[in-house]
């Protein structure tokens, strides 16, 4: 059985990191995006985090890949440089395997490398496996946000956590 690993980001993962994020968009809550994005669209996403120095990594069992990690600016005005927000993927037979903790230590490892100073988690407040991931990681909870996305004809809160990096 091939072993799981981890690294960069390459060109090839489009497809894989396409499908992967189309299933959350399409199927959960876990991204407020209501329409999956295209093939290019992700590609043009992955490129900028790329150009600007920032932490992409993929989960992967031999060839396939399981799923992705990745921090960016929170937000883009510049006094947010050191900020960086983390996102984490599985493919739908990845979850519950220990591969996002395994992603997330790695992000913020990386992202410490790329000079980020502090990592903001912005997750769907009725995730609790998410928000428990991001506390065993030692994120403390900062906030609670009623109300704030509406998907699948429903009102979703938003709990905002961080960590010092």
């Amino acid at each position: 059985m091939p072993e799981i690993t981890f690294r960069k980001f390459a060109w090839s993962d489009v497809p894989a990191i396409t499908a992967i994020y189309r299933h959350y968009v399409d199927e959960t809550v876990i991204t407020f995006e209501t329409e999956a994005p295209s093939e290019a669209t992700m590609a043009d996403r992955f490129g900028k985090m790329l150009d600007l120095g920032h932490p992409v990594i993929i989960a992967t069992e031999g060839d396939k890949v399981l799923g992705y990690a990745y921090a960016s600016f929170y937000r883009p005005r510049a006094a947010y440089r050191f900020t960086c927000e983390d996102s984490i993927y599985l493919g739908p037979d990845a979850v519950g395997k220990g591969i996002g903790s395994a992603l997330l230590a790695k992000l913020i490892e990386e992202s410490r490398t790329a000079g980020f100073k502090q990592m903001l988690a912005v997750i769907t407040a009725e995730r609790a496996n998410s928000i428990r991931l991001h506390e065993k990681a030692g994120f403390r909870y900062i906030g609670k946000y009623d109300a704030l996305g509406f998907k699948f004809d429903r009102w979703l809160d938003i709990v905002h956590m961080q960590m010092a990096l």
